[in-house]
C-alpha cells in the first residue's frame, strides 16, 4: 500500500479488513465504532425537531425591538399607562376621493371604519382618537367663558344642519392638519394598540392584527374611498407578509449554492448528502427556537439563511477530503475517518469562532439582537453535530461518485504541474509571497483602507429615509405615509418629553412655565413642525376665563387661576395629563425621523433637562424625563446602538483575536488574520454610505456576522500554512500547499456563502435587500482579502530566515496533499 508523502499516518487503505478501527482519537472511535447509532439518533432528532420546527411562529413585538434597560426607554415603559397613544399605535385616514369630509356619505363610511376597528381585537377602545369618538372634542371662549363638547354632534343625523354643526366644531377643535387634513378632503382614526389580545390574553399577533386591517379596514376603498394606513403595528404585518415571500428566496438560495458545490465535486450523491443535511441543520434549529420559546420575526429571519450556508459551506471541506482520499484508491469508511481524523478540530475550532462572533451581539442592549445572537450561536452549535459528525458518518456509507474523485485528483494533479486556469490563478498568489508583489498588495490595500476610513466617517446611526426605510419605497405603506405626510400639518413622528413631578404638580406656575420654555427651545430647533402640551392649553384656557382677552393668554401667577385653567384644560382634553397631575407629556411633532432630527431635538432636550431639572428633596420636584412617543423611542434606540458599536467592535475583535491566538500559538499568525477582517468591517461601512444606509437595529448585526465567518478563511489557509513552516518549508512553500489543500474550497465557502445571501437583494424587505448587498460583499471580500493579504502580510510577519527545508517539503506540491 502507498502513502501519501508528507503524511504516512494516513496510508491508502483499499481493503477495509487492513484498516485498524481502534486507531485514531476518542472521539473518532466512540463516533464511527458506532455509526448506525449515530445515524438512528439523528434521524430521531430530525423528526423530532421538524415536528416542533413546523409550529414555529412569525410574529414581532414592540417592546422587544427597543432597549428596555435604556433610562431613556425606562421612563416610557414606567409611565406607559398614563401615556396613551405615544408609543405603539395606528393611524388610519379615510379620503373622500370625489368631495370633502363634509359629504354625508363619507361622514357614513367614515363611521363604519371607526366602529369596525373599535371591535378589531388589540385596538386600544378607551383612548382611539376621530371624528366620530366622544375624547375628541372642542372647545370656544364665550362672553359666559369656555363652552365645549364632542366634535360629533350627538344628534348628528347626515342633515345639513348636522353637517354645518359639525364644520362648526372641527374649525373650533382645531384639529385640521392633525385629526382632519389641510384640504379637508380626509380624516383620521388614531388608536394606541394593546400588548396582548384580550381574547386570548397572548401576545398580539402583528401577522394576523394586519390581516386584520387589510380584510376589515381596506375593504372599503373604492373609487370613491381611499385607505391609508400606517403605524408600527402596520410595518411588521407587512413585514411579515414579506417574510412569508422570503421564504420561497430560501428555495432559491437551495438550488444556487447546491449548483456551485456540484461544480466543484461533480458528483450528485454527496451534493444531494451536503444540501439536505445543511437543511436538516436550519430544521434542528428552527425545533430548539419553538422548544425555547423563541419565533421568528424580521430580524431573526436571516438566520436560517446563514445557518444553511454556513453548514453547506463548511461541509465541503469535509467533501474535498474525502475526495482526495478517495481519488487515491482509499476504502470509503476509511477516508471518511481520515476527514474527521484532520479536520474536526480545525472545523471546531471555525465553528466556535463562528458562534463568538454572534454571541458577542447579546451585549447590544436590544432584546430582538439578543434573540438574534442567542438563535444564531445556537444554530451554529448545532452544525458541530450535522456538519462534523452527520456528513462524514453518512459519507462512510453512501462514499461518493468514483468518477467525481478520480477528476478531484486528476484537477490536484494538473494544478499543481502548472495547468488549467486554476493554476494560473495559484501562481500569481504565490509571487504575492514574494517582496516586490507584497508591497504592492499591501500598499493597495493600505490606500483602499485611508480612503474608506474616511468616507465611513459619514455614516449615520438611525434612519436616513422617510416612512418606514425597512420596505421599499414603492410599498403601500411608504405610499400610505406620503399621502398623509403631504395633507395633514402634523407628521405622525412624535417625541415626547414627560414633565414629572409631585402630585398636583403640574398645576403650579414653575413646572408650567419650565414646560413652556422647553417647548419654546424646541419650536426654535430644525426639524420641528409644531409643540403641544398642558402649558400651552393651560396659556388658551386662562385668557378664555377672560372673555378672550389677549392680554390673558399666558401663565398667571395667580394659582386659584391657573389651578381653574388646568382643571378645564384637563376636562377637554382628557389625555394631556393624567388624573393626579404628576405626568404631564410634552408632545413634540417632528418634520421626520431622519438620524439628524433625532439628535437635534435629543440635544436640547437633554440640555434643558440638566439646567432643570430638580430632586426629590426639593419642596416642589419638577423632572424632564426622556422620551417617549414613535420619535423618542426611535432616538433612544439609536443611543443603543451608537453606544453598544464599539463595545460589539471590542468584543467581537477581542474574542476571535483570543481564538485565532490559542489555535496558530502565535501572535504574529493572529494579526495577519485580523488584519483582512478589520480592512473588510471599514470598507463595509463605507459601503454603507455609499448606499445611504444607516447603522441601526437591522445592520448591526451585519459587523458580527461578517467578522465571525470571514475568520473562518484565515483559519482554513493559515493552519496549514504555518504546520508548513514549522515543518521546514518557506513561505512561498507553505502558502502553496495551503492553496492546494484549502485555496479551493476558501474561494467555493466565500461564493457559496455569497450565493445563498444575494437573493435578499429582490426581497420586497428593502433592509434584508441592504443585508443581502452587505453580506455578500463581506463573504466574497473576506474570501479575496485571505487569499491577497495572507501572503503578503505573512512576508513581513511570518517569513523566517531562510533555511533548507528537508528534502520531503521541496516534492511537488500535488503530492503532499495532507499537511
Amino acid at each position: 500500500m502507498s502513502a501519501p508523502i508528507g503524511n504516512p499516518a494516513m496510508p491508502v487503505i483499499r481493503d477495509l479488513r487492513d484498516f485498524d478501527r481502534q486507531s485514531g482519537n476518542l472521539a473518532e472511535r466512540f463516533i464511527f465504532n458506532n455509526r448506525g447509532v449515530a445515524l438512528v439518533l439523528c434521524l430521531l432528532a430530525t423528526l423530532v425537531l421538524g415536528y416542533f420546527a413546523l409550529r414555529i411562529h412569525v410574529n414581532a413585538s414592540f417592546e422587544r425591538m427597543i432597549p428596555s434597560s435604556s433610562p431613556y426607554i425606562r421612563n416610557y415603559l414606567d409611565h406607559k399607562a398614563e401615556l396613551p397613544g405615544l408609543g405603539n399605535s395606528i393611524r388610519i385616514v379615510v379620503e373622500n376621493k370625489r368631495g370633502d369630509i363634509y359629504d354625508p356619505a363619507y361622514l357614513d363610511t367614515l363611521r363604519k371604519v371607526n366602529d369596525t376597528l373599535y371591535l378589531i381585537p388589540g385596538v386600544d377602545r378607551s383612548w382611539m382618537k376621530s371624528l366620530w369618538m366622544p375624547i375628541v372634542r372642542w372647545r370656544q371662549v364665550t362672553e359666559d367663558g369656555i363652552t365645549g363638547g364632542a366634535v360629533m354632534p350627538s344628534d348628528y343625523d347626515g342633515s345639513a344642519r348636522a353637517v354645518n354643526q359639525l364644520r362648526a366644531n372641527i374649525g373650533r377643535a382645531g384639529v385640521v392638519g392633525s385629526l382632519v387634513a389641510n384640504d379637508l378632503k380626509s380624516s383620521m382614526i388614531v388608536t394606541p394598540l394593546l400588548d396582548r389580545n384580550p381574547k386570548t390574553g397572548e401576545a398580539l399577533d402583528y401577522g394576523e392584527f394586519s390581516h386584520a386591517l387589510e380584510a376589515k379596514i381596506r375593504s372599503f376603498e373604492s373609487d370613491g374611498i381611499g385607505i391609508h394606513i400606517i403605524g408600527f403595528g402596520k410595518i411588521v404585518g407587512d413585514l411579515i407578509d414579506g417574510l412569508r415571500q422570503v421564504m420561497l428566496f430560501f428555495g432559491v438560495s437551495v438550488a444556487v449554492a447546491a449548483l456551485f458545490v456540484f461544480v466543484y465535486t461533480r458528483c450528485v450523491r454527496s451534493t444531494a448528502l451536503l444540501v439536505t443535511v445543511a437543511v436538516l441543520g436550519v430544521v434542528w434549529l428552527l425545533g430548539l427556537m419553538q422548544l425555547l420559546g423563541y419565533e421568528l420575526d424580521p430580524y431573526s429571519i436571516l438566520v436560517p439563511f446563514l445557518i444553511f450556508a454556513i453548514g453547506l459551506s463548511h461541509g465541503a471541506q469535509k467533501m474535498n477530503g474525502i475526495l482526495q482520499d478517495v481519488g487515491r484508491g482509499t476504502h470509503k469508511y476509511v477516508a471518511a475517518r481520515y476527514t474527521f481524523r484532520r479536520l474536526f478540530m480545525a472545523g471546531l475550532t471555525a465553528l466556535l469562532t463562528n458562534i463568538v462572533g454572534f454571541a458577542v451581539l447579546i451585549i447590544i442592549d436590544i432584546p430582538v439582537i439578543r434573540d438574534l445572537a442567542i438563535t444564531t450561536s445556537l444554530g451554529v452549535s448545532v452544525l458541530i453535530f450535522t456538519k462534523l459528525v452527520l456528513i462524514p458518518v453518512a459519507l462512510s456509507y453512501i462514499g461518493v461518485s468514483p468518477v467525481a474523485a478520480l477528476r478531484a485528483v486528476v484537477d490536484d494533479n494538473e494544478t499543481a504541474e502548472g495547468k488549467g486556469v486554476l493554476a494560473r490563478v495559484w501562481k500569481g498568489l504565490d509571487r504575492l509571497t514574494e517582496r516586490k508583489a507584497a508591497l504592492a498588495a499591501v500598499g493597495v490595500a493600505i490606500a483602499v483602507t485611508v480612503v474608506s476610513t474616511v468616507v465611513m466617517r459619514g455614516l449615520r446611526i438611525g434612519d436616513l429615509d422617510p416612512g418606514a426605510p425597512e420596505l421599499r419605497p414603492e410599498s403601500r405603506y411608504n405610499r400610505d405615509n406620503a399621502y398623509i405626510a403631504q395633507h395633514y400639518g402634523l407628521s405622525s413622528d412624535q417625541f415626547v418629553v414627560i414633565m414629572k413631578t409631585a402630585e398636583d404638580g403640574c398645576r403650579h406656575y414653575a413646572a408650567l412655565q419650565l414646560m413652556d420654555g422647553l417647548a419654546q427651545r424646541l419650536r426654535r430647533t430644525d426639524g420641528v413642525q409644531a409643540t403641544n402640551s398642558l402649558a400651552e392649553t393651560t396659556r388658551f384656557v386662562t385668557a378664555g376665563l377672560a372673555e378672550g382677552s389677549g392680554k390673558w393668554m399666558t401663565l398667571s401667577r395667580d394659582q386659584e387661576i391657573t389651578n381653574a385653567a388646568v382643571s378645564a384644560a384637563m376636562i377637554a382634553t382628557p389625555d394631556i395629563t393624567n388624573r393626579d397631575c404628576s405626568v404631564t407629556p410634552l408632545v413634540v411633532n417632528l418634520r421626520d425621523h431622519k438620524a439628524d432630527t433625532l439628535s437635534r431635538v435629543l440635544r436640547v432636550s437633554e440640555e434643558f433637562a440638566r439646567e432643570h431639572n430638580t430632586t426629590a428633596d426639593d419642596k416642589r420636584p419638577t423632572r424632564f424625563l426622556l422620551a417617549a412617543g414613535s420619535a423618542g423611542i426611535e432616538a433612544a434606540t439609536n443611543i443603543e446602538v451608537e453606544r453598544g458599536i464599539v463595545t460589539m467592535y471590542l468584543a467581537v475583535y477581542g474574542a476571535t483575536a483570543l481564538l485565532c491566538l490559542l489555535t496558530f500559538r502565535s501572535l504574529r499568525a493572529t494579526i495577519v488574520a485580523m488584519i483582512p477582517l478589520l480592512i473588510t468591517t471599514i470598507l463595509c461601512k463605507a459601503l454603507m454610505v455609499w448606499l445611504g444606509i444607516g447603522l441601526k437595529v437591522a445592520t448591526l448585526p451585519v459587523i458580527a456576522v461578517g467578522v465571525g465567518v470571514g475568520v473562518d478563511y484565515a483559519l482554513y489557509l493559515l493552519s496549514v500554512q504555518i504546520a508548513m513552516q514549522r515543518r521546514g518549508a518557506t513561505l512561498a512553500q507553505a502558502y502553496r500547499r495551503s492553496l492546494d489543500f484549502t485555496g479551493r474550497v476558501v474561494a467555493l465557502i466565500g461564493l457559496t456563502m455569497a450565493a445563498g445571501v444575494i437573493t435578499w437583494v429582490w426581497s420586497p424587505i428593502k433592509f434584508q435587500a441592504d443585508m443581502g448587498i452587505l453580506l455578500t460583499f463581506m463573504f466574497l471580500w473576506n474570501m479575496i482579502g485571505a487569499l491577497l493579504l495572507i501572503p503578503a502580510l505573512s512576508h513581513f510577519l511570518l517569513n523566517p530566515r531562510l533555511q533548507r527545508p528537508p528534502a520531503d517539503v521541496q516534492t511537488s506540491s500535488a503530492r503532499l496533499k495532507h499537511p
